[in-house]
């Protein structure tokens, strides 16, 4: 198990330690080595002394790499797994898929890495010839947040160093360790020094504001809460660092009239529980048909009920830990506060007694003005609204700061569609509850985020166009 700190191709202490915790029973696992200004200054000077030599690399020498870590991560997809689940609390079924759904961008984009395209053509005016070509921006600071440790690291650092960029990794202070198990992967696979570097500053806030304010970093890509996107977004703007953002969501779940109530019930499961909610794409405002709704959240409320509520390596367990007890009792206040607000608890909903960060499945049926519909509640809670039109429930879907994604249960496809076309979000699920994917574009609009991760679209995150004009 790594616990140091990655710079310049080698693993090296740090200016401190911290503890990192199972949040199951808030026992230490380890300690880890923390960044201090030193650190991140040394790993900014390797990832741009390696970005000359390694952005000229032949794209296939750097998709052979990327390949190589695929193989390796998949080769030992049980060791990390057991590793997410006790960093982090997620069941061990949730940290597997997490395994294999990382270590797909690795595949993806070692695919990518060779299909960059470019342009060449003549000018309409018939004077010239205008030749496009994509260049590695440059030094990257990675910013990952601790719900899925292994998926948004890869989805960064395969993309960037795909398009010939080097990069700082700064993982979530509270799973740091899945995070150096992938670095330590790429090192294996053959990354050269320099290229990937890893950082674990404490406190994050004045170290990373000190890296953005370098000029030899160029690109900054963030997945996390949009209230730190905002200050990162404003630091990034003292230098013009062009920026990617995977921020916040609050996705409604819309299930209308002509759905199939047990096919909808098993995708809310899926859409809500993935990760025990912990998720910017879960499901966190249920909108069912007044026509529907009585069935639906008798048939919801039992799926829920029945989960099995216990430490991640647990066998059988459904629904972990929280990744920490704060984390946990944020989603106990959202749930205290929807009560007092009117909402009817259908099961759930008391904090357990006894050691970890657990909070039980909880389903609640609320007014459409219900405080908790504000929130992005990270935590296995689901409120239930009725609606009784498109119009409305398209309405009710559409007030809210955030659109990352969406999700519409219906029998015609054709109504299903023109909704998901109204809906103001990146994304949209059609009678699935997941629809997360490497080869699809992943983003979304208004204040969750700014770009596209995985897809086609991911890699130019990492590229700049450059116009060439040619007198032929």
């Amino acid at each position: 198990m790594r616990t140091n700190l990655y710079i310049d191709g080698h693993w090296r202490p740090g200016s401190g330690s911290v503890s990192v915790y199972d949040p199951s029973d808030g026992s230490v696992i380890t300690e880890i080595q923390t960044a201090g200004e030193k650190d991140c200054d040394a790993a900014v000077m390797a990832a741009f002394n390696a970005l000359p030599k390694w952005s000229k690399t032949a794209p296939r020498y750097r998709a052979e790499i990327l390949r190589s870590a695929y193989e390796i991560m998949i080769s030992e997809v049980d060791f990390l797994a057991e590793l997410i689940s006790r960093e982090n609390g997620k069941v061990v079924t949730d940290a597997k898929g997490e395994i294999l759904y990382a270590a797909e961008f690795f595949r993806w984009f070692s695919e990518e890495t060779v299909r960059v395209e470019g342009d060449f053509r003549k000018a309409p005016s018939g004077d010239k010839r205008i030749l496009v070509t994509r260049q590695p921006i440059g030094v990257s600071l990675l910013i990952t947040p601790w719900n899925f440790p292994a998926g948004m690291a890869t989805r960064k650092i395969a993309p960037a160093i795909g398009a010939g960029c080097t990069v700082i990794l700064k993982p979530a202070i509270e799973t740091p360790l899945t995070a150096m198990a992938i670095v330590d992967i790429l090192e294996r696979a053959g990354v050269p020094k320099g290229v990937v570097n890893l950082v674990t500053p404490t406190p994050a806030g004045p170290m990373v504001s000190q890296m953005l304010h370098d000029p030899r970093v160029m690109n900054l890509s963030f997945t996390g809460s949009t209230e730190v996107g905002r200050i990162l977004l404003k630091e990034a703007s003292d230098r013009v660092i062009r920026c990617s953002m995977e921020l916040g969501g609050n996705a409604p779940f819309v299930v209308l009239d002509d759905a199939n109530i047990d096919e909808a019930v098993k995708g809310l499961m899926v859409a809500k529980m993935r990760n025990g909610g912990a998720a910017c794409t879960a499901a966190n405002r249920i909108y069912v048909h007044k026509g529907i709704s009585k069935e639906f959240t008798e048939k919801f409320a039992k799926a829920m009920s029945g989960l099995k509520m216990a430490p991640g390596r647990e066998a059988g367990a459904q629904l972990g830990a929280s990744v920490s007890i704060k984390e946990r009792n944020k989603i106990a206040e959202l749930v205290e506060l929807s009560v007092k607000t009117g909402a009817i608890v259908e099961t759930g909903g008391i904090m357990p007694d006894g050691p970890g960060a657990f909070y039980p499945p909880t389903v609640l049926t609320v007014d459409k003005s219900n405080e908790i519909l504000k929130y992005e509640v990270f935590g296995p809670v689901a409120p239930i609204v009725t609606f009784e039109s498109d119009e409305e429930v398209i309405k009710l879907a559409n007030e809210s700061d955030f659109g990352l994604i969406s999700y519409v249960y219906s029998g015609e496809l054709g109504r299903a569609i023109r909704i998901a076309e109204a809906i103001d979000s990146g994304m949209v699920a059609i009678n699935r509850g997941m629809i997360s994917d490497p080869a699809a574009p992943f983003g979304g609009n208004k204040q969750s985020g700014l770009g596209r991760e995985g897809g086609f679209d991911g890699i130019h995150e990492f590229l700049q166009t450059k116009y060439i004009g040619v007198d032929i």
